[in-house]
């Protein structure tokens, strides 16, 4: 049996986008001469679909174009996701569910019986899980078809169990002689290499090929890689889709190989610097072109943050559609004039000058006599950031473009920032990345030649806002800051933990402090994209009032 495995970037909720998106790559696989073309969970509706989920009129018209993709595509048989109904008496309304038909007919369905509640997923708000999971027989072949996390819970793939089900080796147990895995598999670093261990252990320990597919795309801030594979009967990766693009590869059941074409095996990122940067620059044109826009606009300070963000907008969605403004006040050095001049030369983006100092001076005239005229302290450094945001809020509105704000997981964990000011935007860009991961994704930038300028990278970090001020006037050295903040947001260690490893005592209750007490900033950020096992949004849900913190150090 000749199999294609279709990694596609459906949209979620627009039907007849994802309904052609479907039948061109199943058309393409015809024309291979493939027997069977298998699609990513819920390709229909699109990934994660949330609350639309409680619409009615989105559950019936997914459920007709199911029907359409039925009676139009004749000649190969199809695996794709949907969502069906729960008809009984009990239980929550949905399932979350895979068909396979083919010439106008449905073979079989099947619903996902694991469904996730941590992190970014939610299923068991909307879904019942599959009360059973049988093999079918097609062609030459007794397919276990598996949902996503269905074959993630295998005894010998992870460490921890979530579930008392594995769907996987019950349906080895049934006779099932290829497991088929339809997946949204979000991204995060290093899952890729964690889904090719656990796929190929489960290849492997059962001597059945395993076919994974994975949506690729940004919905939200949510990030899909793709890197859809199939692993042999010994476990090896036989074909393997690129990542961060759509895709389509091919298996061959009967040669144990991907060699229906010549080349099979796509290349995919070659270290975590480059992963990362790849998923950033899907997630932002994903964002901006799925939430109707085409165009965005970002301050520049003459920093690496806002550096590294203008270089992803201007891959993302063109640098003729990214315009840079560059906001200078009394306090800004000469040399963040030349930087950030440079830096749009060589991005290609549009760039404009823009000072502050007299909005600044008669702002400070209006809002308060008492003043000082000397150094500002932080009411009005604040000041400085927020008339930044409302003039790049103004462009926003007058050339219809989104607002990109450019701050980094660092400083968005300890409050490094302002509300109404550098915080404005409609994404985040990078607010999941840490500061020490962004300076090794600008010098993965500059490989081979200088794109973003070498001072940008080697000044010490400052938000000009008072004289002379670097980022640690404030804060411990971002090497340091990272290590903890990654130990208590994504490793979820507590300071006793922290201080343990041999972190200072005083540093870590001080950052913990800031943490907590800036989650109210952080649930008035916009949407950032998600590439840790942990960022800050709906997969990170603490509540704003509390003293846990305090009392735990």
């Amino acid at each position: 049996m000749k199999i294609a495995i279709a990694q596609i970037n459906p949209v979620i909720g627009d039907f007849e986008f994802n309904f052609s998106l479907i039948k061109s790559f199943a058309d393409k696989a015809i024309r291979q001469d493939c027997d069977l073309v298998v699609f990513p969970e819920l390709s229909i509706t699109g990934y994660p679909p949330r609350d639309l989920l409680e619409k009615k009129d989105f559950i019936e018209t997914n459920l007709s174009y199911l029907l359409r993709l039925v009676d139009e595509i004749r000649g190969i048989g199809v695996i794709c996701g949907f969502v069906d109904k729960n008809t009984g008496y009990e239980g929550n309304p949905l399932y979350n569910s895979a068909v396979l038909f083919e010439n106008g007919k449905i073979l079989h369905k099947t619903n996902k019986r694991l469904l996730p509640t941590y992190d970014v997923f939610d299923e068991s708000r909307y879904f019942e899980a599959g009360a059973q999971c049988a093999p079918y027989s097609y062609k030459d072949k007794k397919i276990g078809i598996a949902i996503c996390e269905d074959a993630w819970n295998d005894n010998n793939s992870t460490d921890k169990k979530n579930y008392h089900l594995n769907p996987v080796g019950l349906m080895i147990k049934d006779g099932a002689n290829l497991i088929i895995n339809i997946s949204a598999s979000p991204f995060h670093m290093g899952k890729q290499q964690f889904r090719q261990n656990m796929f190929g252990a489960i290849a492997r320990k059962y001597k059945v090929p395993f076919v994974f597919v994975n949506q690729i795309g940004g919905n939200d801030s949510v990030l899909f890689d793709g890197t859809s594979a199939v692993f042999d009967i010994n476990g090896e990766i036989a074909a393997l889709a690129r990542d961060f693009e759509e895709d389509l590869i091919f298996y061959d059941t009967d040669r144990q190989s991907g060699s229906i074409l010549k080349e099979n095996m796509h290349p995919v990122s070659e270290c975590s610097n480059e992963a990362v940067l790849k998923a950033l620059i899907m997630g932002t044109r994903d964002y901006v072109n799925k939430c109707g826009f085409s165009k965005v606009v970002l301050g520049l300070s003459g920093g690496i943050d806002s550096a590294l963000t203008a270089f992803i907008a201007a891959h993302a969605i063109g640098p003729e559609n990214v315009f840079t403004v560059f906001m200078p006040s009394v306090y800004t050095s000469k040399e963040n004039y030349e930087d950030t001049r440079k830096l749009a030369e060589n991005i290609g983006t549009k760039f404009e000058i823009i000072p502050i100092d007299g909005v600044f001076a008669q702002f400070l005239k209006i809002v308060s006599p008492s003043f000082k005229e000397n150094e500002p302290e932080v009411t009005e450094q604040n000041i400085q950031a927020r008339i930044r945001g409302t003039i790049l809020m103004a462009l926003s509105n007058r050339e219809n473009r989104i607002l990109l704000s450019t701050g980094n997981k660092s400083e968005l964990a300890v409050g490094y920032c302002t509300l109404y000011g550098d915080m404005n935007g409609g994404l985040a860009v990078i607010s999941d990345i840490p500061k020490t991961i962004v300076y090794e994704i600008a010098h993965f930038i500059n490989r081979n030649k200088e794109i973003i300028p070498a001072n940008i990278i080697k000044k010490a970090p400052s938000a000009e806002l008072k004289p002379d001020q670097t980022d640690q006037d404030d804060l411990p050295p971002y090497d340091l800051l990272d290590s903890i903040l990654k130990g208590y947001i994504e490793e979820l260690k507590g300071a006793k933990e922290l201080i343990a490893q041999g972190f200072d005592a005083k540093t870590v209750k001080d950052i913990i402090l800031r943490v907590d007490r800036n989650e109210y900033k952080r649930h008035q950020a916009a949407p950032g994209l998600k590439v840790t096992s942990k960022a800050f949004g709906y997969g990170r849900r603490y509540p704003l009032a509390q003293r846990y913190a305090q009392r735990d150090i």
